[in-house]
C-alpha cells in the first residue's frame, strides 16, 4: 500500500491485527472548547480501554450543508459560545498527546479564509495528521495538493454511491493515507440500521482501486452495527452517535459527563474487535 501518511498507518495497523480501526468524529467547541477537548481525551481510552484508533477533529461551520441535526446543533451551539478557527489546532494536540492521531474534518471555506499553506504549517505544528474535505473534489485541489505535499499532510477525499467508476479511480489517486465512503446519500446522522449501499458501494471502490484503504460512514450507532461494517471496510466511522452523547448530558444539566460517552467507545471499540459476519 502506497501513500499510507500517518493517518493510514493507524487503519494499516488495525488491519494487520484483524480488525477494521475505529474512526471518531467530534466538533471542538461543544459542550465548550476545554470541554470537547476532554470528551476527544475520552474517545482515546487509556489503560485497559482501547478506545478510537484515529480522531475526526469536526470544525463548526455556519453553513453545514452535509451535517445533519445532531452535529447541526453541536456545531451551532459552538459557534455562539465563541469557538474560532484556531482551537481546532489546540484540539488536535489534545488527542496527539494522548498518542492518538487526529484529522481534520472541514469545509474548505474556512480553510481556504485561513490561508490554505497557513492552515497546512499550522496543523502539522500540532501535530495534525491532515484533512478531511467534504466539500473539496481533487479537480478543484491545487492549492491543497500543493500545501500538503509541502507540509507532509494526508488528503482524505470522499466518495458516495452516486460517485462515477471514473472518479473513484480518480479520488482514489488523489487521496494520501485512505478514502471517505459516505454511503447513505445525503446529510449525515444516527441511523437503526446500517446502509444497504455500502457493501456495493465497497465492492466497486474494491475492484477500481484495490490499493486504496477505505473508512466507511453510514450511521453507525452501536457495536452490533460496527462490526457489521468493519466486515466490508478498514475503517468505521462514527460521528452523531458520539455527539448524541454530549447533548443529552448537557439536557440532562451536566454538560461535563462524559459517562455515555466513554460507554458508547467501549461498545463501539468492542464491535470492531468482534468476530466478524
Amino acid at each position: 500500500m502506497s501513500n499510507l501518511g500517518i493517518s493510514g498507518h493507524a487503519f494499516a495497523k488495525a488491519k494487520a491485527e484483524g480488525r477494521g480501526a475505529l474512526v471518531g468524529y467530534l466538533p471542538v467547541g461543544y459542550p465548550s472548547v476545554a470541554g470537547s477537548l476532554d470528551a476527544m481525551r475520552a474517545l482515546c481510552g487509556q489503560g485497559d480501554r482501547p478506545g478510537v484508533d484515529l480522531v475526526e477533529v469536526g470544525m463548526p461551520y455556519t453553513d453545514p450543508v452535509l451535517d445533519g441535526p445532531v452535529i447541526q446543533r453541536a456545531g451551532t451551539a459552538a459557534l455562539d459560545r465563541g469557538v474560532r478557527t484556531r482551537d481546532v489546532f489546540a484540539a488536535v494536540e489534545a488527542v496527539v498527546a494522548t498518542g492518538t492521531p487526529a484529522v481534520v474534518m472541514t469545509y474548505w471555506n474556512l480553510v481556504d479564509h485561513y490561508g490554505v499553506d497557513a492552515f497546512a504549517r499550522d496543523l502539522a505544528s500540532a501535530g495534525g495528521a491532515g484533512l478531511i474535505t467534504p466539500d473539496l473534489t481533487p479537480d478543484e485541489a491545487e492549492d491543497w495538493f500543493a500545501a500538503s505535499d509541502a507540509h507532509n499532510l494526508d488528503r482524505v477525499f470522499l466518495v458516495s454511491p452516486s460517485t462515477t467508476d471514473e472518479r473513484i479511480i480518480s479520488t482514489a489517486a488523489a487521496c494520501r493515507g485512505w478514502m471517505y465512503a459516505t454511503a447513505v446519500m445525503g446529510v449525515t446522522g444516527v441511523r437503526q440500521a446500517t446502509s444497504s449501499s455500502a457493501p456495493e458501494l465497497l465492492r466497486r471502490i474494491r475492484a477500481l482501486a484495490p490499493e486504496i484503504l477505505v473508512g466507511v460512514g453510514l450511521g453507525v450507532s452501536n457495536g452490533e452495527q460496527a462490526t457489521e461494517t468493519a466486515a466490508i471496510a478498514d475503517g468505521v466511522i462514527v460521528g452523531s452517535a458520539l455527539v448524541k452523547t454530549l447533548l443529552a448530558a448537557e439536557d440532562a444539566g451536566r454538560p461535563d459527563d462524559l459517562t455515555a460517552l466513554r460507554a458508547l467507545v467501549d461498545d463501539l471499540a468492542a464491535g470492531v474487535r468482534a468476530p466478524r459476519p
